[in-house]
């Protein structure tokens, strides 16, 4: 058979990731504070987008121009622009009904009707925490006026500097103070130092002496024995029996006290005490020096209950900055323009800023979609709390509002949903499912789990609820679990074993 070249035509349909698709993706799977960050690199980079606030002076100067009518046609402000929240438009717009989503064979109930709120949250405006802006239009920096927190490199030298007067022992000092972790231990060997300073083995554990009498108490021990052994030695309470003590440390995890009575010589009155004081140390010397700053959890969506005990969801409006597309800025620059180089740009970042609006929008829609959805499925929750809630995945969302499970992953990945029983991230309630004993519906694996925390929490101490005993319990409320199965959610919780629960509840008792 001869081989040729030919041009052959053909129809098909494919999927095509355009920069617009790619944007709104992107968009839709950021968090809130990194979207803010995303948004302020584009204000900064593209010229005709610009804060509604900042928009203020430009609109004066356009009215004030022989073309008013351009300027007052060219704001494209989509953030300003009440969008359609209620019910039947979001059906309508989104494809999907609001008043269908629930089972067939639950009644319908006031409480079953979910809309959002009205005249809230698709546009997304500036979020301003600060005062109330002075005579100059700017609101004062209130972050030039907190107190300098010295780090604790910073705080041990200028203690070091006192105590230590010779230049060589302060070099080995602030290589002491470098090779501190997190908690304030010394984390490398005093010789690895030494050989790395090229010094003696002696000088350098001389110096360690002396700066482990520094602040914090307990700072550059090697240890949490010598942590705790340093701070009792401050206060003078580093005696025989405290020795044995602390030399015996997983003895005391395990609550072994019959053993370590025996070890210090001490009655029960005596160990009960000592625990105590142990207990009122501090085991991590640098905790309050150099914390990380926390970043906050910001709802990206509000559920209320509205006065006819329905569900009010919302956008969280506040907490993007409010921008829009300049056209008439645009226009103006454009008929400026000298080179064809120079409209390209204008026209590319026109187009830019138009898909960046659209995309803001389309990823408040969607939160807003696959929210809703959420608080039907989980409307017990809102209700009786967690153990309302039910075993749902992304699947049987997005089968319920159309859209794939991808979108879904993103649009509740790193987001936030406030509700009246608390702040919780919206992955929370996607929980595996736990089969019935029966013929009823099967339960949420998080429900489970509190059902596990409270059996356990109400157990008598006299009679503490092994495993086993807990999976028979829970058959009896129409839940079949296994025994590794009680076991992980308890060590999820972070709750001892029976063994030692009944250990420490029998101490809790002797110490009263």
């Amino acid at each position: 058979m001869a081989l040729s070249a030919k041009l052959v035509m053909r129809q098909g349909q494919s999927m095509v990731m355009t920069p617009q698709l790619l944007q709104a993706i992107k968009l839709l799977q950021l968090p809130n504070f990194e979207l803010a960050a995303f948004i302020e690199n584009e204000l900064e980079r593209n010229p005709l987008l610009e804060r509604a606030d900042d928009a203020a002076p430009f609109l004066m100067q356009a009215e004030q121009s022989p073309e008013p009518a351009a300027a007052s046609e060219g704001q494209s402000d989509w953030a300003s622009q009440e969008l359609e929240t209620d019910a039947g438009a979001l059906a309508q717009n989104l494809g999907t009904e609001i008043d269908n989503a629930f089972e067939p064979d639950r009644a319908a109930t006031p409480a079953d009707r979910i809309a959002p709120a009205e005249g809230h949250g698709l546009s997304a405006t500036s979020w301003s925490g600060s005062a109330s802006p002075g005579e100059d239009g700017f609101s004062p920096d209130l972050e030039a006026y907190l107190a300098e927190s010295p780090t604790l490199s910073e705080f041990l030298e200028r203690q070091a500097a006192i105590i230590l007067t010779d230049a060589a022992e302060m070099m080995i000092a602030r290589a002491l103070i470098d090779a501190l972790d997190a908690a304030g231990y010394l984390s490398a060997p005093v010789d690895e130092i030494a050989d790395r300073l090229g010094a003696e083995t002696q000088a350098v554990a001389s110096v360690l002496s002396r700066l482990q009498t520094l602040e914090p108490t307990g700072i550059f021990a090697r240890d949490l024995r010598e942590c705790l052994a340093l701070q009792l030695i401050e206060r003078d309470r580093y005696d025989p029996a405290m020795q044995a003590l602390l030399a015996n440390l997983p003895l005391l995890a395990k609550r072994d006290h019959a053993t370590l009575r025996r070890v210090c010589g001490v009655d029960d009155e005596d160990l009960a005490e000592m625990i105590g004081e142990i207990k009122r140390l501090e085991p991590k010397p640098a905790r309050n020096f150099d914390a990380p700053i926390q970043q906050l959890a910001i709802p990206d969506v509000f559920v209320t209950q509205a006065h006819d005990n329905s569900w009010r969801i919302e956008v969280n409006s506040e907490a993007l900055p409010r921008v829009l597309v300049n056209e008439s800025y645009a226009q103006t620059i454009k008929r400026g323009a000298a080179s064809d180089a120079d409209k390209q740009f204008i026209a590319a970042n026109l187009q830019t800023a138009n898909w960046l609006t659209k995309s803001l929008e389309q990823r408040a829609r969607t939160i807003l979609k696959v929210c809703a959805e959420i608080v039907r499925r989980q409307d017990a929750f809102l209700v009786e709390g967690v153990s309302g809630l039910r075993p749902l995945n992304l699947k049987t969302i997005a089968d319920a509002i159309g859209m794939h499970e991808s979108t879904v992953s993103r649009a509740t990945s790193n987001k936030y949903i406030q509700t009246p029983r608390g702040l919780f991230e919206i992955k929370y309630f996607f929980t595996t499912s736990i089969a019935s004993n029966g013929v009823g519906e099967a339960h949420s694996a998080e429900s489970v789990r509190f059902k596990i925390k409270q059996m356990i929490e109400a157990e008598d101490p006299a009679d503490v609820l092994s495993d086993d005993i807990i999976v028979a319990q829970l058959k009896k409320a129409d839940i079949l679990v296994a025994r590794r199965t009680v076991a992980k959610y308890r060590d999820s919780l972070r709750i001892p074993s029976s063994v030692d629960r009944r250990r420490q509840k029998m101490s809790g008792q002797q110490g009263m």
